[in-house]
C-alpha cells in the first residue's frame, strides 16, 4: 500500500512562486513513477510533471514548461514540484499520484495509470 500527502498549497499572486511536496510511504519501486495532476472546477483532471524515482525520466505538460521543476529526494521518499512565475491559470487543487508499473521511458501522462493519489493541496493565483 502506498500513501501520499501533499502540502505547500496556498494563495499567491500572478508571477509568484511555491513549492509543492508530496511525501509518500510504503513500497515504491525505484522504476515506478511520481506524478503530479491538477483539476480547476469544472475542468478535467490533467497531467503536469512525472518523475521516477530512479533514472532520469522527466515529463512536463506544456502548459508548465519552463516554468515548474519536478525532482525527488529519495531519501526522503518525497517528490517536489517547484512552481514558478505562476499565472491565474495555474490555478487548481494539485494532486501527487503513484504509477507502480516500472519501466525505463517516459513516464506516463495518464491519470488512469496512477493507482494511488492523495488528497491534494490548493493553489490559488489571483491578483
Amino acid at each position: 500500500q502506498v500513501q501520499l500527502v501533499e502540502s505547500g498549497g496556498g494563495l499567491v499572486q500572478p508571477g509568484d512562486s511555491l513549492r509543492l511536496s508530496c511525501a509518500a510511504s510504503g513500497r515504491t519501486g525505484s522504476r515506478s513513477a511520481m506524478g503530479w495532476f491538477r483539476q480547476a472546477p469544472g475542468k478535467e483532471r490533467e497531467f503536469v510533471a512525472g518523475i521516477r524515482w530512479s533514472g532520469g525520466s522527466i515529463l512536463y505538460a506544456d502548459s508548465v514548461k519552463g516554468r515548474f521543476t519536478i525532482s525527488r529526494d529519495n531519501d526522503k521518499n518525497t517528490v517536489y514540484l517547484q512552481m514558478n512565475s505562476l499565472k491565474p491559470e495555474d490555478t487548481a487543487v494539485y494532486y501527487c499520484a503513484a504509477d507502480l508499473r516500472t519501466g525505463w521511458g517516459t513516464v506516463s501522462y495518464r491519470n488512469y495509470d496512477y493507482a494511488y493519489w492523495g488528497q491534494g493541496t490548493q493553489v490559488t493565483v489571483s491578483s
